[in-house]
């Protein structure tokens, strides 16, 4: 985009945000003296119609719903170089997304989680009222808005994928983001109704309670088995709403926010706080300690270095470890740091085709044996474990018991993925070494659109147990992203090839 400083009557201050089709901008207005946000068509759609009349219905459909729940348009226009703007208000507050919580890959408390839900909700029931499906209800299309008052408003926005309902039944082309996106949207040709929205507010509403972006359609775990101690009735609001066949959701997305606030009195009422009531604990940051736990346990990690460098105490391990001591704790920081980061659902599935696990960012998946997953934690890592550049990036850790992750004196299955961004992963995992296990050897391996090399140990711990590590690159010769793969076998499985082809990365 070329620079630019001013839009009309209106001063551009900073750069909210970017997407596939357009940038938006914080400005002011400097008549009016209030501040707005300029969304504006980028360069590279700038000769296409199609994507110039997506962009002007977006703003056309946003001052249809006139709504206080949808983000207002103001004004429209035109740059002196064709491409269209519009200008709408401003929420100082950010998205959902933004939300220190989710953020972090933990769960709200649970009354806020509900009335949040709710709220999203009655945004959507305004939209269809004003006859628009939104198509892609997600927590970065939530906004946040102070009110004078000091209250703040929760406001449905970016509607670049919404549809009149008319025209919604004859839908020809997949939309909506993954994780929130029902099955009707996945399929070219599928009519769709306001009952979509319902799907993306139940996977909406189970972020924000469990902490976890929902798996695809049909295989949603329960809210209760990621946070335990949750009322049977949240589970069941949102597991409808998540019904794959949309005749068993919902009928409306106001049905659904009534239903969420006839939760909200209830937890309000008698305090509850979902899982730490459950757990003895105070709040949202102690929901998912382990009850049965007498002490705290480190967040899922690569089995790599002394307990000593954890923040939380761990109970007291045979002194077999791996090398590269920061690896633990710097994992532990961005994975959690704590059991209260640990998301469990104890009473997994029986899959005979495994269960797939995906991170809170939605761009890694992997499948691994149903017995395997007893606890999930998905809300990132910090490739500086690795001596790489610090971050948070997206991560997975699932296995039958995390809490012994870090310990390679005690049996454990399970796998854990790193994504990372920069510098050279394949390096950083050659170099570590696993003291006390015996190392097999290494090869290449290929699968799909990744490759790189496997290296293997066995006699960890006792003679049965394996460890196996993959530093992966894009196949198509592409420096990033690169994968840091690590498997924990039990009982000298051979499950490692099948977990690792099963490996998924989003762009």
């Amino acid at each position: 985009m070329h620079s630019l400083e001013r839009i009309g009557r209106y001063r551009l201050e900073r750069r909210l945000g970017s997407g596939a089709f357009a940038v938006v901008w914080l400005a002011h207005d400097d008549v009016l003296e209030a501040p707005v946000a300029i969304k504006v068509l980028a360069e590279n759609w700038a000769g296409r119609l199609d994507v110039r009349e997506r962009f002007l219905e977006e703003a056309r459909l946003l001052r249809r719903a006139g709504s206080s729940r949808i983000v207002q348009v103001y004004d429209i226009g035109e740059l002196p170089d064709g491409r269209p703007y519009f200008v709408m208000e401003y929420a100082d507050g950010g998205t959902l997304a933004d939300h220190p919580a989710l953020a972090a890959g933990t769960p709200l408390p649970l009354p806020e989680a509900l009335r949040l839900t709710a709220l999203a909700a009655r945004a959507a029931e305004a939209l269809h009222t004003a006859g628009i499906v939104h198509r892609d209800i997600k927590p970065s299309n939530v906004l946040r808005h102070s009110s004078p008052d000091g209250r703040v408003r929760l406001l449905l926005a970016d509607l670049g994928l919404a549809k009149s309902l008319a025209q919604a039944s004859g839908l020809t082309r997949a939309a909506g983001s993954e994780g929130y996106r029902p099955p009707e949207q996945a399929v070219p040709g599928a009519g769709i109704d306001a009952r979509a929205d319902v799907y993306g507010l139940g996977a909406l509403g189970h972020h924000l309670v469990t902490g976890t972006v929902p798996g695809p359609p049909g295989e949603v775990l329960r809210p209760d088995r990621l946070r335990p101690g949750l009322d049977p009735a949240v589970s069941r609001a949102l597991l409808r709403a998540l019904a794959p066949d949309r005749e068993d959701r919902w009928p409306t997305a106001l049905a659904f926010a009534r239903e969420l606030e006839r939760l909200t009195d209830g937890t309000a009422a008698t305090g509850a706080t979902g899982t730490a009531e459950a757990t003895g604990g105070t709040g949202a940051a102690d929901a998912a300690a382990p009850a049965h736990d007498s002490a705290p346990t480190a967040a899922p990690v690569p089995a790599s270095a002394s307990a000593s460098t954890v923040a939380a105490p761990l109970p007291a391990r045979r002194p077999r470890r791996l090398v590269l001591p920061a690896v633990l704790a710097a994992l532990a920081v961005v994975l959690g740091g704590t059991a209260a980061a640990v998301l469990l659902h104890r009473s997994p599935p029986a899959m005979d085709e495994g269960l797939r696990v995906t991170d809170s960012s939605g761009r890694v998946r992997v499948e691994v044996p149903a017995d395997w997953g007893g606890q999930v934690r998905a809300s990132g890592w910090d490739p500086a474990a690795l001596g790489l550049r610090a971050g948070k990036e997206p991560g997975l850790a699932v296995a039958d018991d995390l809490s012994r992750w870090q310990d390679l004196d005690t049996p454990v299955n399970g796998v854990f993925l790193g994504l990372s961004g920069h510098g050279d992963v394949a390096a950083r995992v050659g170099a570590l070494g696993h003291a006390g296990c015996h190392y097999e050897g290494g090869h290449a391996w290929a699968g799909g659109d990744w490759h790189g090399r496997v290296r293997t140990w066995s006699g960890c711990p006792g003679e049965e147990g394996s460890l196996t590590e993959a530093a992966l690159t894009p196949a198509d010769g592409t420096a990033h992203p690169q994968l840091y793969v690590q498997i924990r076998e039990s009982d000298g499985g051979d499950e490692a090839d099948r977990v690792l082809d099963s490996v998924r990365v989003a762009s």
